[in-house]
């Protein structure tokens, strides 16, 4: 009897916690007047504070506070009323003070916890060490001169925090589900834009192996600047493999910070990993501890908006839709925002959900745009579908003639512009009858073969007076008359 051959890994445990950095999404710099904003030309958003000249003080900008908040309260965390700034000091070229201020020891936001859902339908609870408030560093450049590296500074002092998780993840698939989590969060509460192609959002995964049932932690290594979704996974399953093969052999793992070669999919040694005391880091003595009070804590909380997973529940018990259409909605603010302004107008709740992820959202595919750039308002989208669902406008003409009208004539009434139009359902029965006649007298074999039991035929009647009504007819009291004269 041949015994089933097992892989390494099936012997391990993968160990991650990821620590991810979101860039605010504020006008100015942290610690400065600085345009915060991604695309200028290089070394425009600068000043003394960016630039680190002697005498040059920071200044704290209030709103990257009460973001930080906001997402701290999302993640289920402690808010920290007093925190401070410390400084971290190494050296690089692209950190002009020769240290990044930053939160050591008193960060804004502690113990928390998000959950995640998986692909096999079941729940993640990953716990969230921290977040901390800190300034990103500038950026060399090094592929556009053969002899000297280019610095930046435009990304110097813009406001990050770090949100540092426990060492929960056990799979590439949580670490990629954590994240993409993250970043609905972001965007829903209107923290960050969380484009990672712009670097607003990017990630570093520590990444260590352990025997299965163990409960000790192995050697992690950081790998650094993860910039998609993708590359977390295919990072995180990379290392994993080679740090299996590496134990397996009897080797050992060095602690260790990776870069990740996204062509080539694999992880390289960048520098052995630095502890904390390599940092040096100590109060930052030009800088007023952050003092957060019970009324401003207050006024946070009672801004806050409905969390996605919690407007992703009420849409489906609310309105009977899918977890899949609920989500939709809870993940895409704009979305969210266009059907609660539709909402009270339309004659059918159900009806505007339909439309939204049916009719409309195939408009904006076709176009390439999103709802935010529809020029159609919500309340001129309320009226047209419930002129559709009171009979007097087919959701055919609708779509096809009435919505491209309304883009041009944005600020048009519905009702009256149709009528202009001629688009309305005619209320002449006379005349539908008349065309009723015609049909049936076009089709004298159709018609014998109905009344023997052919009813498929009854489609090829309804479609041809539709198209002698040119659309302007409600099908349903076409399709009655039509059996009225079969009888």
């Amino acid at each position: 009897m041949l015994l089933e051959e097992t892989s390494p890994q099936t012997d391990f445990e993968l160990v991650s916690g990821l620590e991810i950095h979101v860039q605010l999404n504020t006008n100015t710099k942290i610690f400065s007047a600085d345009s915060a904003s991604f695309g200028a030309l290089p070394n425009q958003n600068i000043s003394t504070v960016s630039l680190a000249l002697p005498g040059a003080l920071p200044k704290l900008n209030k709103e990257v506070v009460s973001k930080a908040v906001r997402i701290g309260l999302a993640l289920n965390c402690t808010i920290n009323q007093i925190n401070h700034f410390d400084r971290k000091n190494y050296f690089y070229a692209d950190l002009p003070k020769g240290y990044q201020i930053t939160q050591d020891n008193q960060p804004i936001c502690v113990n928390g916890f998000l959950e995640v859902d998986l692909a096999d339908g079941s729940t993640k609870k990953i716990g969230i060490n921290r977040i901390h408030l800190e300034e990103d560093a500038g950026k060399s450049i090094h592929d556009q001169d053969d002899n000297y590296s280019l610095v930046d500074l435009n990304r110097a002092g813009v406001p990050l925090i770090e949100i540092v998780t426990e060492p929960d993840i056990r799979s590439a698939e949580e670490a990629s589900a954590l994240l993409s989590e993250i970043r609905k969060l972001v965007r829903h509460l209107n923290v960050s834009d969380g484009n990672m192609e712009e670097g607003s959002l990017r990630c570093d995964a520590n990444i260590s192996i352990r025997p299965n049932g163990s409960d000790e932690f192995g050697t992690r290594c950081e790998v650094k600047n993860l910039n998609s979704m993708r590359n977390v996974r295919r990072a995180m399953d990379f290392e994993f493999g080679r740090q299996v093969e590496v134990v397996s052999a009897g080797g050992e793992i060095i602690q260790s910070t990776l870069n990740f070669d996204a062509e080539k999919g694999t992880t390289s040694p960048m520098r052995t990993k630095e502890e904390a005391n390599d940092y040096r880091y100590f109060s930052d003595p030009d800088l007023q501890p952050i003092f957060i009070s019970d009324d401003w804590l207050a006024e946070i909380k009672s801004a806050m908006p409905a969390l996605p997973n919690e407007i992703s529940k009420q849409m489906v018990s609310e309105f009977g839709i899918g977890k899949t259409d609920a989500a939709m909605f809870a993940e895409n603010f704009d979305l969210l925002n266009y059907f609660n302004r539709a909402l009270p107008l339309v004659n059918t709740k159900k009806t505007l959900i339909n439309w939204l992820i049916g009719p409309v959202r195939a408009l904006l595919n076709e176009k390439g745009i999103s709802i935010a750039e529809y020029s159609v308002a919500p309340e001129q989208l309320a009226a047209t579908i419930n002129l559709v669902d009171e009979k007097k406008l087919t959701q055919q003409i609708a779509i096809q003639q009435l919505l491209p009208a309304i883009e041009v004539q944005q600020n048009a009434d519905v009702a009256a512009l149709a009528q202009s139009l001629n688009l309305l359902i005619s209320e002449n029965s006379d005349e539908i009858t008349g065309f009723i006649e015609s049909v049936l007298a076009k089709y004298p074999q159709q018609v014998e073969a109905y009344k023997k039991g052919k009813k498929g035929v009854l489609g090829l009647f309804v479609g041809d007076v539709m198209k002698l009504a040119k659309g302007k007819a409600d099908a349903k009291k076409i399709n009655e008359l039509i059996l009225e004269k079969l009888k």
